[in-house]
């Protein structure tokens, strides 16, 4: 199946200028979903990952769904504010505006291997930020995956990420 054809592109969305590229289409269909989550297990089942990382909120989704398929424990990165219990705190650029994530204190250990999740790599400011997140504590390993990268977006961020073994399932 052409994964593209079952992204739904929003123009102007959520600024001028933006064009948003919305994932519920694919998610809605179930030959869709499958492959993607098949895709990035099977990337990353042999790795020796033992939490995946995700971003709130459509990183979840999927980012879910792989951990249970490679037996890894699921690890939530929050916006400002939504975590419980002790947190660490990053703030970073959008391509239109400036936020906060969050991931709590005793989420990771040294010894974990870690796959950072995301539906959309973009600019590489969410991933920047989640990464100096889990760099924080020091884990074994770090690995990203993303259902889409805008790959005509070239930024420093992106330079900094290329570091890691990184997947991207769609390519734009």
């Amino acid at each position: 199946m052409e994964l593209k054809n079952c992204v739904r592109s929003i123009e102007n969305y959520p600024i001028e200028g933006i064009s948003f590229k919305d994932i519920t289409t694919l998610l809605k269909e179930p030959t869709a979903f499958k492959q993607v989550v098949d895709e990035i297990s099977n990337r990353f089942k042999d790795k020796g990952i033992t939490k995946i990382v995700s971003l709130e909120s459509r990183g979840f989704i999927v980012g879910g769904a792989v951990a249970y398929c490679i037996n890894a424990g699921f690890v939530p990165i929050r916006k400002k504010g939504k975590l419980p219990s002790s947190v660490l705190s990053e703030s970073y650029e959008l391509e239109y505006g400036v936020d906060s994530i969050e991931i709590h204190t005793d989420a990771l250990t040294e010894d974990d291997v870690v796959l950072i999740h995301d539906d959309l790599l973009a600019t590489g400011g969410t991933a920047l930020a989640a990464l100096n997140l889990v760099k924080q504590m020091n884990v074994k390993k770090i690995y990203f995956s993303f259902i889409i990268d805008l790959t005509f977006i070239d930024t420093e961020k992106k330079v900094e990420l290329a570091n890691y073994e990184t997947h991207s399932v769609i390519q734009y």
